[in-house]
Formats: structure tokens, sequence, C-alpha cells
């Protein structure tokens, strides 16, 4: 006869995630490393008090400041250890959970796993409505926490104590599954999470979930080698499944074999060291010259653990040879599917070591290789112009701030970054030496995610220097954290941007007919719009005010000496810098994005743009 163990749903839920374990390779990691709290009336006398009770060493407590924010923390460890930990998030009813959505798609979009734990109405119904409970007309068993289903992997309410049982367990399959990762939510009733029950001991025996690594089928991986000896142009795109999986080294190995050259999406990149011959830098709207210019001749386009947005294929119009054909390496089919690919189902690493084996022998012609490698001179140049200060007193450039963190960072380091024109200068420009140093969150590419993602980085791998580049219009969105990081003593260094405004979105708007309206943080002006000066916000002063040291640069020589002192320090730190926005030095974009125009309009900006929208349009394709 099994033995009991009676706890209330809480107790019972942390000690069950305290021994749960991933395992991937022989190495093992906990599950659910820690988890991340706001307290309120909804959670604080259930999952509160049972942590409380845990204790740190059976499930480490985390204070957050943001619910959105505590989500981005717990993404970034889980991108830092390659899926194989995640933490959970707990919060109260109402805002506290509809907070959670914004990082839940986050997660789920990027396939990153996280576990979420809203606290709910009560299951008994013996109070209701409850402050702060949604209620619903015609399905009363609705609630806020509804909003999770559709960003969720995988969801659940608990409306009876041993529901939790096989709920948790599929929680957990989900979370440590990398093909069916992403968010999980367990929603949480009040009056469940305080009500005992008597658990079988069973339910807290130590688990171990495999991180598998499922190898090609032998047919798919056949018909790929096929394709690929019979390509004469083939492109690697590397996204962010090489990463994930730990191919690099079989990436590379496959590369220096065939000279096949590699292209990175944003969560690819860094598949290949920067200075590697076949490494060609980001693709896409935002990627390099060379890459792009390959990509629109290839006529096999190898992807590797990536899911193809908008941004890769220049909304299409970048793979323009009438032959080209895709072959996707995938661990999902879903992804694997798309543009009517040939695909190999499998994990990356194991797929690439079994085409590096199947084609031994193959390698590409000297006279493709022979231009690539031109091309990849050609835009260091490039970089080169953009990286460089020719006056040290001068303000610098957002292309010179990157180009004195280049010569600042160690290979391990960490840069972070997830929106405004950074992503775009970042992915053409960023030369990453290691395959974690280039952390950039765009799938979802959400303002406010860089600096608890840095926390939760930093907290993931402690002794690693981790950098959070943001501009204004996202710091405004959400620096809580510092706050964090200064209790928890994280030495993460936040890079502030100064540009008075959505400096990105006003390129964008400009591009597009929009006269950068809306995008700039200045004044009303007499004529009702916001062109008046600047507004006399002091951002360094306000990160000084939560707990920062903060530097101040204004030359480029300031910026490099602020840049070292921030990494020498064992304390989090600011570096605060105005840029100078007049003096483009960025290079221009070598592909397109698809911004839908307005068809009619009367001012001229907007019919100008029109026209520039139907001539681009017109090249976009369908892959069949």
């Amino acid at each position: 006869m099994s033995t009991t163990t009676r706890l209330t749903v809480a107790q019972a839920l942390v000690r069950f995630l305290s021994v749960q374990y991933t395992e991937r390779d022989g190495v093992r990691h906990r599950l659910i490393a820690g988890t991340w709290g706001i307290f309120g009336h909804g959670n604080v006398a259930g999952i509160g008090q049972a942590l409380l009770e845990a204790g740190e060493d059976a499930m480490p407590f985390h204070q957050g400041r943001n619910e959105q924010a505590m989500v981005h923390a717990a993404v970034g460890h889980a991108r830092q250890l390659n899926r194989l930990s995640a933490q959970a998030v707990t919060t109260s009813i109402g805002p506290g959970a509809t907070n959670l959505v914004t990082g839940a798609a986050l997660a789920t979009i990027n396939r990153l796993p996280v576990l979420l734990l809203p606290g709910d109405y009560f299951a008994t119904r013996a109070a209701d409505p409850l402050l702060q409970q949604l209620e619903h007309p015609t399905e009363a068993d609705v609630s806020v926490n509804d909003t999770l289903r559709p960003v969720s992997r995988f969801f659940d309410r608990i409306h009876r104590p041993e529901a939790l049982i096989p709920s948790a367990l599929q929680a957990m399959r989900v979370l440590a599954d990398p093909a069916e990762t992403g968010a999980v939510t367990l929603a949480l009733p009040q009056d469940v999470q305080a009500e005992a029950y008597d658990w079988p001991e069973e339910f807290f025996a130590e688990r171990v979930w495999r991180a598998r690594r499922p190898a090609p089928d032998p047919v798919e991986l056949a018909e790929a080698v096929r394709a690929i000896r019979g390509a004469a142009r083939p492109l690697i795109v590397a996204g962010g499944g090489v990463h994930h999986s730990e191919a690099e080294e079989a990436l590379k190995a496959l590369v220096d074999a065939t000279g096949i050259p590699v292209t990175s999406t944003q969560a690819g990149k860094g598949s290949l060291r920067h200075d590697h011959p076949a490494d060609l830098g980001g693709v896409g709207h935002t990627g390099t010259a060379v890459a792009d210019d390959l990509a629109r001749t290839a006529d096999l386009v190898i992807g590797v653990g990536t899911r193809y947005s908008d941004f890769t294929t220049a909304s299409g119009t970048l793979f323009q040879n009438p032959d080209v054909r895709f072959l996707n390496l995938n661990i999902t089919a879903f992804d694997a599917h798309k543009l009517a690919a040939r695909t190999v189902v499998c994990d990356a690493r194991a797929g690439l070591e079994a085409l590096a084996s199947a084609l031994a022998g193959h390698r590409v012609d000297v006279a493709y290789a022979a231009e690539y490698g031109t091309g990849k001179e050609r835009w260091e140049q490039v970089v080169d112009r953009a990286y460089r200060a020719d006056d040290e007193n001068a303000v610098p450039t957002q292309t010179q701030l990157l180009g004195a963190l280049d010569a600042v960072v160690g290979d391990d380091d960490v840069v972070i970054n997830a929106a405004g024109s950074l992503p775009g200068d970042l992915h053409k420009l960023w030369r990453a030496r290691s395959p974690r140093q280039y952390h950039l969150e765009y799938g979802y590419s959400c303002m406010g995610y860089e600096i608890p993602a840095a926390i939760g980085v930093q907290q993931a791998t402690p002794d690693t220097p981790v950098w959070a580049l943001v501009g204004d219009g996202t710091y405004l969105m959400m620096p809580t954290e510092l706050v964090t990081a200064v209790q928890e003593g994280l030495p993460i260094n936040l890079v502030l941007i100064q540009n008075h405004g959505y400096a990105s979105i006003g390129g964008l708007s400009e591009s597009v007919g929009g006269e950068r309206f809306g995008t700039a943080y200045r004044y009303r002006a007499a004529d009702g719009t916001f062109s008046g000066a600047p507004l006399p916000v002091d951002l360094a002063a306000n990160a000084a005010s939560l707990g920062m040291d903060v530097l101040r640069a204004k030359t480029v020589r300031e910026l490099r000496e602020a840049l070292a002192t921030a990494r020498a320090s064992d304390r989090p730190t600011c570096v605060y810098v105005e840029t100078d926005t007049a003096t483009p030095t960025a290079p221009p974009a070598e592909a397109w994005w698809d911004v839908p125009v307005a068809e009619t309009a009367s001012r001229e900006a907007a019919v100008r743009a029109r026209t520039e929208y139907d001539r681009q349009t017109a090249a976009r394709r369908t892959h069949l």
C-alpha cells in the first residue's frame, strides 16, 4: 500500500517542481531552477506560503517588480541554458495574471520554456465575484487567465487537488520537450491552492525528463544528401535551433568539409564565429550585402532550426533564383515543412552530423567559395567603416557605439537586445565570437525585454559579463527590474542610448509615408504636433535613483572608458550616452520588408511610398 503525505495543493506543487530534472548527453539540470513572484490576495496564502515553507534550497525565490518582466527574466535564463532549465512565475489573480500574456507570447513564439502559475477565481464559487474577478454573463468558467490559452503550449485550470497530478506531469513533459516547448500555464484557483490533500509519495519522486536528440529518417536524409550534391549554389540559413541543440561544432564540421556558406537569422547569429571564412553574417531585411546577394541566387536553401520569419525571407522577396528549392532540418515538422521544403525532421546536431557523414568527399565549387569569400571581405570593410570614429572627441553614432563595445567585450560576454533600431545594426554589424554572445529576441521584438532578460542570463551563468542595450523608448517601457538587479547584487551592464523618441519606428514611418508622426519625444508645438523642444527627461538620473551606478559619456573617448569601467565593475552599472542621430553611419537595408502602405492618400509622402511599395511587392514569390 502506497504511503501518502498531507499537503496543500500549493505545497505539493512546489515540492513536485523541486525534484524535476532534464538530462541531455548525460548532463543534468534542474528543470525548474527557481520561481519569480509578486504576491497578492490570489497567491500569497497559497503559492507564497508554500515557497516560504519549502525554503530556498528546495525552490529559490526571486522577487520581481513587474509580472511581464518576470517572464522575460525566466525566458533569458532558459535561452542561456539552451532550454534545458526553466523558471516558474507566480502572480495573483487579475492584472498580475494578465500582465503575463506578453511574456508568454514571447516565450512561445521563440520556443522557450517558462512555467506560469497565476491565481484564479474560487473553484467552489463560495465567494463570487472576487476582487479582480472577470464576470462573463454566458460563460461562468471563464477568467482573465483564459487570455493565456492562445499563447501557451499547454494550459490547465486546476479545479480539484487530484487534478494537479496528471496536469503537472503534462506541464513538465511540454516544458522539457524541444519540439513542444514554450509557455505552460497552470491556473490555480485561490481556494484550491490552500486546500489539503493526501498525496501519494510517488508524486514527489525525482523525475528526469530526457531532452531527446531524434536522428534523421534514413529516407529523408538520403533525399537531403541528393539535393545538396546536386546544388551548385547551396546556402545554409542557421536559426536558433542550432544554439538550442548545441550544434555549433557540428555545423562547423559540415561547413569545413563542404564549403557551404552560412547565413544566420537573429536567433541563429553566432552559430559560426564571425571570422570563419564561410560565415556571411545575418540574412534578410537586416542582413549583410554578401548574405543577401547569395540568397538571391541560391539554388538550394538549407534551413537549420529556423522558422523563416518575414525578416529572414524579406517578406517573400529574397530567394529569387527561379530554380530555388528549400531543405529544412528542424526538430518540429511544423517548421520543417515551411516554404514547401524537403524535410529532415530531427535534432539539429544529430542531423548535421548525419549530413556531414553522408556528404563525405563533397565540396562546393572553388569559384563559388571564392565568390562568397570576396563578398565577405567587402562587407568586413563596411563594418570597419561603421565602427570607426575618426574624432575621439565627437558625439558617437550608434554604430560607433557598437564598435566601442566590440573593443571592450570578451568572447564570452552576452549582448542582449530586442527592439528599436539596434536589432538591424547588430544583425548586420556585430561580430559574434561565441555561441551565446549574441542574444537578440526578435521573434516578438518586445520592448522592455532586455533588462529582465539580462537578469535571467546573469542568474543562469553568474560569472558571465552581461550587457543590456536599450534605447530611451525601451527603457521607459520597463526599467523596473533594475531594482531587482540591485537587490540581488547582479552586476548587469546597461547601455542606455538617448535618441529622444522611437527612432526605429520614426525611420520606418518616414519610409512608408507616415512622416514620423507620433514618434518623437518632444513638447507639443503650437500647431498641435510633437515637434517642439526635446523633453527634459534625465534617464541617467532615473537609473541612479533605482540604485544603479551610472557613467555618463558624451564623446567617443568617454564612451570607451565608461564601457571598460562598467565591465570591470562588480556592481549593476549603467552607461548613459546621447548618440548622434544626424550623421548616418549604418549601412542601408539590403533587402525589403513588407509594411503595407496606404493605397489611397492625399499627402504626397504616402503617395510616393505607395508607388515604391507596389514596385517591391511585384517581386514577392510563393515558393511551391
